[in-house]
């Protein structure tokens, strides 16, 4: 349930697993901090005169299209949320204990070597490459993967290497950077998303300070005529104060994706101009959400220019679409439940994909699971593509928080969708799941496995009707009811977690392990862990590059899957 003066939320999105207090406020004066600032004191006052220093700053820049109406952050009282967390009353044995601590143990140790490989070959830069020890400023340039990793080195107990990188976080300048164009998204995702963080746990004010500082050049983005972001920002031409407006071909997770770390840092900083920023985007989708051809969902691209969200024809909760939906939930309870809209939104979403997207893949052994689609529409016609895709395992998490905290009937539909991602990862001779994959969606609720249908399937997949199945599935190395995989990397297993703490079925835990020695075993290298290009062959080959959510999430939702259920607690945090 939320507490009555203060919750803690763990927000965990894409590639990066976020904490974020969650406040019963009546008002900005009434939010309590760990540190002496008051968050009705705004540490960037927008009212403050520019310095006359020479130093550039982005709050200083003079808006071209101003707010003249600011949506005001909600206040009152807080609804109660239902409590999420299952409750662990037995008691662990001496042999139980022994087995968790020492894969705990694990998880941490392969943070640490992959930790050691970003500080002796990339200090300082986004990404290093574990195979030639060299690094890539994907990113920014603006050390991604340090402060993506702050809240893992907190709450993995690293404080040594916390508090060293905190020292460095001072020098970070978001005024210069190598990019001319930056994703606004992964950009607040990794670096907003991980000052706020970092600041939520430690309560170290240079951490608030950075994040501010990023939030207002961020916020200038959104200096559009219509108020809505520059999703791939050409932030040099914006701090020249050139004309700038947003785009017309816009991915909908990358402008629907920006609300948590923009509610918090209102809430964080006294500054309600975040809010309303997010808050004006959020307006569109509501106005929107059943005007589109799959009502109840937006497309996967939208015309932010015009603010039109309802053209196109393809939908998902999948690559390009997912953290939209994932945040629907958590920004309702960051917001205490305040906002009503957001719960709208949520359930409007996944009636529609239960009805439209959620679809049973026929295997050799008769589970019953579940894997999320790709729907198109053409004149009124549905097409369900039965593609499944690793990003989309966070439905399973989500699901299952939003049955526990809207009264919904549909923890049994999370364990299915859970047990989905599960089966693609146990098919595969790695052990590892693909990132994408098509398999054969069950025609009727009876659906046995029938051999002969796959190979059908197979063959219409491959467009090759006249062929012989078994050399698709000798080529492509095919598992037995899949019928295509490609871009084989493998990411994260946060449902899983959720899912483990929501029922309390500790036999998650055990396939959680398998699939921490299968991703550990093939990613590692001397310098940190890499990619995988091929996860259908014994000896995976590997990619120079690793990716900031390996240390900022996977390693993180692994380590929490292992430590004791107080360590952030559902009742306490959410994600």
């Amino acid at each position: 349930m939320l507490l009555p003066a203060r919750r803690w939320v763990f927000v965990g999105v894409l590639g990066v697993a976020i904490v974020y207090a969650l406040f019963n406020f009546t008002s900005w004066q009434s939010i309590p901090t760990k540190t002496g600032f008051q968050p009705g004191e705004p540490l960037s006052a927008p009212s403050s005169p520019p310095l006359d220093d020479g130093v550039f700053r982005w709050k200083d820049l003079q808006p071209q299209y101003p707010v003249t109406s600011m949506k005001a952050m909600p206040s009152g009282r807080t609804v109660k949320i239902p409590k999420i967390q299952y409750d662990f009353k037995a008691k662990e044995t001496p042999e139980t204990k022994q087995i968790r601590e020492a894969r705990l143990k694990a998880v941490r140790e392969s943070f640490e070597h992959a930790w050691k490989g970003y500080k002796q070959h990339a200090w300082m830069k986004d990404e290093v490459s574990p195979i030639s020890g060299g690094y890539r400023n994907t990113f920014g340039g603006w050390a991604a993967t340090l402060v993506d990793s702050l809240d893992t080195l907190w709450i993995m107990g690293l404080r040594d290497d916390f508090d060293t990188a905190v020292a460095e976080v001072s020098k970070i300048d978001f005024s210069k950077s190598s990019e001319d164009e930056l994703n606004v998204f992964e950009t607040t995702i990794r670096y907003l998303g991980g000052f706020l963080g970092a600041y939520d746990l430690s309560g170290l004010p240079v951490l608030l300070q950075k994040a501010v500082e990023l939030g207002e050049m961020l916020y200038v983005a959104f200096d559009t005529p219509n108020r809505m972001p520059i999703t791939r920002w050409k932030w040099k031409e914006a701090a020249q104060r050139k004309p700038q407006e947003a785009g017309a071909w816009v991915l909908v997770a990358e402008l629907g994706s920006l609300t948590l770390e923009f509610t918090r840092l209102s809430q964080l900083s006294g500054d309600p101009k975040y809010f309303d920023a997010i808050q004006r985007i959020t307006d569109q989708f509501v106005l929107q959400q059943n005007k589109t051809k799959l009502p109840g969902m937006w497309p996967v691209v939208v015309n932010a220019k015009d603010m039109d969200f309802a053209d196109d024809n393809t939908f998902s909760l999948g690559a390009m679409s997912d953290s939209l939906y994932e945040y629907l939930p958590k920004q309702y309870m960051l917001l205490g439940g305040l906002v009503e809209e957001y719960r709208t939104l949520y359930e409007g979403s996944i009636n529609s994909a239960k009805q439209h997207h959620f679809f049973r893949p026929m295997n050799p052994i008769n589970l019953d699971i579940l894997i999320s689609g790709t729907v198109r529409v053409t004149d009124g016609r549905l097409d369900l593509e039965p593609q499944g895709q690793h990003l989309v395992c966070f439905a399973g998490g989500m699901v299952g928080i939003g049955a526990k905290i809207f009264g919904r009937d549909e923890v049994g539909i999370a364990q299915k969708l859970v047990e989905g991602c599960i089966w693609a990862y146990e098919s595969t001779p790695t052990g590892i799941m693909p990132e994408t994959f098509h398999a054969v969606a069950c025609k009727k609720a009876d659906c046995q496995w029938d051999k002969t249908e796959w190979h059908q399937e197979i063959l219409i997949r491959q467009n090759d009707k006249q062929g012989n199945a078994d050399s698709h599935i000798k080529n492509r190395r095919l598992p037995p009811g899949f019928t295509d995989i490609a871009d084989r990397r493998p990411e994260a297993i946060e449902s899983i977690f959720i899912l483990y703490r929501i029922t309390g079925d500790v036999s998650l835990q055990d396939k959680a392990w398998k699939m921490f020695q299968a991703i550990d075993r093939y990613t590692k290298t001397d310098v940190a862990n890499a990619a995988l290009d091929d996860i259908t062959v014994t000896e995976p080959p590997k990619s120079d590059r690793m990716e900031s959510f390996w240390t900022a999430e996977t390693l993180k939702y692994f380590y929490l899957m292992f430590s004791t259920p107080d360590v952030i607690s559902l009742d306490d945090y959410v994600l």
